[in-house]
């Protein structure tokens, strides 16, 4: 930057000489030296410029690389709370839209304001070395710039604040009409949902036209501003070079570097509107990125360093309370053992704390100190990656990636160290020998971390148990088929075998269920859980379902009701008991009894 605008500065220089030698002749020798001069100030500028160029804004390239891994890295680790409070699309307009706006402000904008700063002192002290009345007669209309920039600066940042809330807020309308776009075609919402979508648009579109005007302003009066002072240098250089006081090549190089200072007072009217921009859009990623996450690593024991390294699966929990917030307990003075290599569940109405229960356990809400503990450690104690890798999980309401079958099972084994070596444990079922007859699984392994092979048995053995092996011979494509946008095209029961065959792939040390099954015909199952119980002999089990005939061969049976443990016990024992457990039990046969009739 300092050798193009040093270049270009010396321009008025050979002008002036060449002007000035007019007055004594100038020969042809030093026509060409002159031509030459400014052919060479011209190439030399022109590739200082490009490097400059090249630099400064490849350097704002690659920080804004930096920045968006560092700002989806940041929502990765933020708690499930701040997602449900704030909406997808906004903060999707965050991660894209302002954060091309920060990088204007930290690329162009530094580098055009240095150009700035460096042509206005350098031009300023060059022209004050020609005449310095002259040089203050052009100075006269900075302060009106100045009041310009300061007053158009700050309405510019407001205006521009507002237009990124307003895409933040249509782009959280676009995703949400896409992603329910079954909702809305169910009940006939597509016009409904345009008239919203264009409301917004309208907004949006009036809010920038709002800025625009302002800029439309804002750029002519600082032209304007500008060519009163050529104007008045014009008019006053003139008489000086009548009156002898300077030469014509002074004149002509004065007027040179005034119209080199054009552009830097041009241009810095442009870069207030880049730093206001790009002010208002980093605020809005600080409110983001200044987010802490909520559910983060402790120091680990020195005493648990090594029962860390391998987790076996003993669950406890110790007069467990929990609230969302500053909200009411949802779970009260739980107490409950679970042994490793047992099987759990957890029944009761809709609201009892059944989910929030077993989300304590992976720290998807993070627990209170000293309430949940994994062989004897306070889980907050554990590493969350380990934590994590010891855990399947397979939710409520399972969600599948826009990918291949394959890969939403193997989801959870690419990347993972050591799962090599792990992944034959779940093909020891039985069931893997069938599966090998489900046409295109040949293709499965090319995109394997872990090893093919491994990943292939893996997917295999996870898919049989999970009963989805009899629905992927219907495929085309077999494990190659792509599922669409969140399983768009699955039923409600393979998504729900998919996302079971994903925790089963990865041979976890913990499996929880949460409802997972309540989504499959009673007939399929039966044979899931048949499956699912060699399975689950090797590791700790938990199922959450509303279903008595899914938890009957459980260990033992932890009945909730408003987050209060109120029965615990075998089935059998349960029903001796004549309890809620016991009545859920009798409403279910007659259900079925209705329904059979």
């Amino acid at each position: 930057m300092l050798v193009t605008q040093s270049v270009a500065l010396m321009a008025p220089v050979v002008l002036q000489r060449a002007i000035d030698d007019l007055a004594t002749g100038l020969s042809g020798l030093k026509l060409t030296i002159y031509g030459t001069l400014l052919l060479g100030i011209g190439i030399v500028r022109g590739y200082f410029q490009y490097v400059m160029r090249r630099l400064l804004i490849g350097a704002s390239r690659h920080i804004e690389y930096d920045m968006r891994n560092d700002f989806f890295a940041h929502l990765q680790r933020l708690p499930l709370s701040y997602f449900q409070a704030n909406r997808t699309g906004d903060l999707m307009s965050r991660a894209t839209n302002d954060l091309n706006a920060v990088r204007m402000m930290i690329g162009p904008s530094v580098m055009y304001a240095a150009n700035t700063v460096l042509v206005f002192v350098v031009a300023l002290v060059l022209m004050v070395s020609i005449d310095a009345r002259l040089t203050l007669y052009s100075l006269i209309p900075l302060p009106l710039v100045s009041v310009c920039v300061k007053v158009f600066g700050s309405a510019i940042h407001r205006r521009f604040e507002r237009i990124q809330a307003q895409l933040s807020e249509m782009s959280a309308i676009a995703q949400e009409a896409l992603g329910g776009v079954r909702v809305v075609r169910a009940y006939r919402q597509e016009a409904a949902e345009r008239e919203r979508f264009r409301v917004a648009n309208q907004e949006y579109v009036d809010r920038s036209r709002r800025l625009i005007a302002l800029q439309g302003i804002f750029f002519p009066s600082m032209s304007f501003f500008l060519g009163l002072g050529a104007m008045v240098v014009l008019w006053q250089g003139s008489r000086a070079v009548v009156t002898g006081r300077i030469t014509l090549g002074e004149f002509v190089a004065f007027t040179a570097y005034l119209t080199m200072l054009s552009w830097p007072m041009i241009a810095f009217g442009w870069v207030t509107n880049m730093l206001q921009r790009g002010m208002a859009s980093w605020k809005r990623m600080i409110e983001v990125l200044d987010t802490p996450p909520a559910i983060a690593d402790a120091a680990v024991p020195p005493a648990a360093a090594a029962a860390v390294a391998e987790l076996r699966g003993d669950i406890e929990f110790r007069d467990l309370t929990f609230a969302f917030g500053s909200g009411t307990p949802v779970l009260h003075r739980v107490s409950a053992c679970i042994a490793a290599g047992t099987t759990t569940a957890l029944v009761g109405v809709t609201g009892s704390g059944k989910s929030t229960l077993i989300n304590l356990i992976a720290r998807l809400h993070d627990p209170p100190p000293g309430t949940v503990f994994i062989d004897g450690i306070d889980v907050r104690a554990l590493p969350l990656a380990r934590l994590r890798d010891a855990i399947g999980f397979v939710p409520q309401e399972p969600f599948l990636f826009s990918d291949t079958l394959a890969d939403n099972i193997a989801f959870g084994l690419d990347g993972r160290a050591g799962m090599v070596g792990r992944v034959g444990r779940v093909g020891r079922v039985g069931q893997v020998g069938r599966v090998g007859r489900v046409g295109q699984v040949g293709r499965v392994g090319r995109v394997g971390q872990v090893g093919d092979d491994a990943r292939l048995s893996a997917i295999l053995a996870a898919a049989a148990v999970a009963r989805l092996d009899k629905d992927v011979a219907d495929f085309p494509k077999g494990y190659d088929t792509r599922v669409g946008e969140r399983g768009l095209t699955l039923s409600g029961g393979q998504k729900q075998r998919t996302a079971i065959a994903r925790a089963l792939a990865i041979d976890p040390a913990i499996l929880i269920l949460d409802d997972a099954l309540s989504a499959v015909d009673t007939y399929t199952e039966e044979e899931i859980l048949e499956r699912l119980r060699g399975v689950m002999r090797r590791r700790t089990s938990i199922i959450v379902s509303h279903r008595v005939s899914t938890v009957r061969d459980a260990d033992q049976i932890l009945v909730l009701d408003r987050g209060t443990i109120v029965e615990r016990g075998t089935h059998d024992e349960l029903l001796r008991h004549a309890g809620p457990y016991a009545d859920l039990h009798r409403k279910q046969l007659l259900e079925d009894e209705l329904a059979a009739s």
